[in-house]
């Protein structure tokens, strides 16, 4: 039986992007019974992608009841309702075996991870605030994406003048923006910029220096979007919700490895039982951004748990 739910997870504070704020995470869990066993999963439908709760619910409920997870790679496109039902039937055979899902996918036994810590797009003088408060985090992730940023970075690297600082446009510059920024970018000790450019104009990225490393994310979605990458970008963002699952975000870190792309594992912003896999999938990664539970007002229970050693492995009572 596979079984879906919408929830709603208030967020501790609005979370502001390039394209809009939201007060609350919309997610769908999945829930999978088989045999006496249960899995479960979640995912964010996400506009930009074409998809709503109600697209992605229908996708979903149109599954055959008994599908294999070999069956959903072909039965669904990349996207949110294969990620939710892939890490549930993770689950429901970790559940069914007894052990867990790194063990079951020959991978390591998973540790602690260091992750970044978001800080929205706001005014320069709230942002410098919010840096400040945040400063004891090893990496702060600003979100930017406007004609008027250079004030916005300095501002945060004055308020966490020790914190490792990644920056997310968004895709909401253009060439000259991002020419003007990218040795300011340097300056200012930024480790690496997501998507500076929209993703059907990112072709300009190859003619241009790239002083700071430049990481895919609405360019990459699967092992497919590789090809394209090549010559503009320097890393790759897996994110669960793009690539339908751990299944193809395992695949994809492998051949973007292999493809000479450093990896950055990400998130929307989700519970603990989204991040779950993906703490798997992060392990050695060169960049992690996992902090949607710290944006929450409140989480799932049992959460993952955070502290000064990082986002730790999640129990089995939550996922895998």
């Amino acid at each position: 039986m596979i079984e879906v739910f919408e929830e709603s997870f208030p967020l501790a504070r609005a979370f502001t992007i390039s394209r809009g704020s939201r007060t609350a995470a919309q997610v769908l869990s999945v829930r999978i019974c088989r045999e006496g066993h249960a899995g479960r999963g979640e995912c964010v439908p996400y506009a930009r992608y074409g998809e709503s709760l109600a697209s992605v619910r229908a996708q979903i409920e149109g599954l055959p009841e008994g599908i294999s997870r070999t069956e959903l790679q072909e039965a669904l496109p990349p996207g949110a309702a294969r990620n939710a039902v892939d890490c549930a039937l993770w689950d429901l055979e970790a559940k069914s075996a007894g052990m867990p899902v790194w063990r079951l996918a020959g991978l390591a036994s998973p540790v602690p991870l260091v992750t970044a810590y978001t800080l929205s797009l706001d005014s320069a003088e709230a942002m410098e605030a919010r840096a400040r408060e945040e400063a004891h985090r090893p990496i702060l992730k600003i979100k930017l994406g406007t004609p008027d940023d250079m004030p916005r970075l300095e501002a945060v690297r004055r308020g966490a003048p020790a914190s490792t600082i990644i920056v997310d446009a968004n895709e909401g510059w253009n060439v000259a923006i991002y020419a003007d920024l990218a040795p300011h970018l340097q300056r200012l000790g930024v480790a690496l910029v997501e998507q500076p450019l929209p993703a059907g104009e990112d072709a300009a990225l190859s003619g241009l220096d790239r002083p700071v490393p430049v990481c895919a994310d609405e360019s990459c979605h699967d092992r497919a979007s590789l090809d394209g990458m090549a010559g503009k970008y320097d890393m790759a963002n897996v994110k669960l919700d793009k690539t339908g699952g751990l299944t193809e975000a395992l695949a994809l870190r492998a051949a973007a490895r292999a493809a000479g792309f450093e990896v950055m594992v990400g998130c929307m912003v989700g519970s603990s039982l989204a991040m779950a896999p993906a703490h798997l999938v992060a392990q050695g990664a060169a960049m992690v951004d996992l902090d949607g539970p710290l944006l929450l007002a409140a989480d799932r229970d049992p959460p993952m748990r955070f502290d000064a050693a990082g986002l730790h492995p999640a129990e089995a009572a939550l996922w895998g």
